[in-house]
């Protein structure tokens, strides 16, 4: 099947000449013409299967008749990351070059300002992260009446990141006669309600097993422990024909360490996550394409809707949470007919996790033995005892004599306690009573332990004198 056969227009199918493409992937051919029937439309592919271009092309399609009012944007799309509402802009930029479209990108980091005035002008295409669509809402900066078409990308990313809260509201703002696109890596039953909610009888557009690993990539697990995971990760991609690299960690404090390290070994290498600058941002993702850099550190914020064609390795510095963070992660690499290669460091607190991602991608992982390096002894679990053949071992009941025991044991600390309370509190009512003796002129030595009568003397005629002697003494 061609581009031509999908019944898009001839301005758009230049576009797509221009740009090299020459046959529509699976999703784009089930996706595109359903699209341009006004259709609601819901699409579940891995990544990778060029779905940012099978609702960006019909959709272009759509709006070439009709011009945007000022604040009221013809079509919205929301992206759960910065990076992949760029890709998105970027394609609409390509594909839609012969055609009279305004568009705008609306995402954090960039100036509110400038995108304000944007949105004064109209816009026919708005592309934009759902908290900095919430800000403008809120701002009564634009308003979304006149939006025909809705589409929510990577919708099962929203759900982990925890937009779709945001997602709802902005929904609320939206026309109930318009034409709405979902697609998603995954379909689960959270993103099943959430197409309930917003969709009316939608067209289920499927592409592949829900998260299935594409055969273009070749798996790899090596053994390691925590001290020496960064020598293995280097041993090994020196020993790799390593073309470009993406590395993955599960925190982003993991990310600065490992750059840091990867610097003073003197790799080619840049860091990426989401506490970073846009501008930054975007800086490092261009030296990546364009090859002034090598290898890449990046958070789960790298995993998806990145257009990096030629990565050539994935390489997991940690073991995922979330086995589908394991798909999207290594789909950066054996993309688009290309082969690609993927490993993964294994510690022994990670057997758990790797036991979920293989059954997910219904094969056992090979292991690169000769990286391989000796593994600490798994924890043991903090609500079990075992003992030394691996048994759980329970404890003992306590004997009548060891409960007595215990209980003389207590009898004798609170007794302690006790005799420790009444010296501190005898020692308080010492302070008082020399405190009230001095202020009215007496002189008084107190300890703990002696009463006042024995304790207290008492100055008369210019001597100080004992206590037993003061019935002898007249005082004046």
């Amino acid at each position: 099947m061609k581009f031509s056969d999908l019944g898009l227009n001839e301005n758009t199918l230049k576009a797509v000449a221009d740009v090299g493409y020459k046959e529509p992937t699976p999703i784009q051919q089930k996706a595109i013409p359903e699209i341009l029937k006004r259709n609601d439309v819901m699409g579940i592919a891995q990544t990778g299967t060029g779905k940012t271009a099978a609702f960006t092309l019909p959709m272009i399609d759509i709006l070439a008749n009709g011009r945007a009012k000022a604040l009221m944007p013809r079509t919205l799309i929301l992206s759960p990351t910065r990076e992949l509402a760029m890709q998105i802009a970027e394609c609409f930029q390509n594909y839609g070059k012969y055609q009279k479209l305004s568009m705008a990108l609306l995402i954090g980091g960039e100036s509110m300002i400038e995108q304000q005035k944007i949105l004064s002008r109209g816009v026919d295409v708005l592309i934009a992260t759902p908290g900095r669509m919430i800000d403008l809402c809120e701002r009564g900066r634009i308003l979304l009446r006149d939006v025909q078409i809705f589409v929510l990308d990577e919708a099962d990313r929203m759900l982990d990141m925890g937009f779709i809260p945001d997602v709802e509201k902005i929904a609320a703002k939206l026309p109930a006669m318009r034409q709405t696109l979902l697609f998603s890596a995954t379909m689960l039953p959270e993103i099943k309600a959430l197409a309930k909610k917003f969709m009316k009888f939608p067209v289920e557009v499927r592409v592949d097993p829900a998260m299935s690993a594409a055969d273009t990539v070749e798996h790899f697990i090596v053994k390691t422990n925590e001290r020496g995971k960064r020598e293995v990760l280097r041993n090994l991609i020196r020993s790799e024909n390593v073309q470009n690299a993406m590395i993955f960690c599960n925190r982003k404090k993991d990310v600065d360490i490992l750059f840091k390290s990867f610097t003073k070994h003197r790799f080619s290498v840049a860091a990426l996550h989401g506490d970073m600058a846009q501008g930054a941002r975007t800086e490092t993702l261009n030296d990546f394409r364009d090859g002034k850099v090598q290898l890449l550190v990046c958070s789960d914020v790298a995993a998806r809707g990145l257009d990096l064609p030629d990565v050539s390795h994935v390489f997991n510095f940690d073991v995922p949470v979330n086995p589908e963070d394991y798909i999207h992660r290594i789909g950066r690499t054996g993309r688009a007919g290309k082969t690609g290669r993927a490993f993964m460091l294994v510690t022994s607190a990670d057997f758990k996790a790797l036991a979920l991602i293989e059954k997910m991608i219904g094969k056992k992982i090979e292991e690169m033995s000769r990286f391989s390096i000796e593994m600490d002894p798994p924890p043991e679990p903090k609500s079990r005892r075992h003992g030394k053949n691996g048994k759980q071992v329970r404890p003992e009941k306590p004997t009548p004599e060891k409960k007595g025991k215990e209980k003389r044991k207590k009898s004798e600390m609170a007794a302690k306690k006790a005799a420790s309370a009444q010296e501190a509190k005898e020692k308080k009512e010492v302070k008082k009573e020399n405190f009230r003796h001095k202020k009215h002129g007496g002189h008084i030595r107190k300890t703990a332990g002696v009463s006042v009568s024995d304790a207290v003397e008492i100055k008369a005629f210019g001597k100080t004198m004992p206590a037993f002697m003061m019935n002898e003494v007249k005082l004046s």
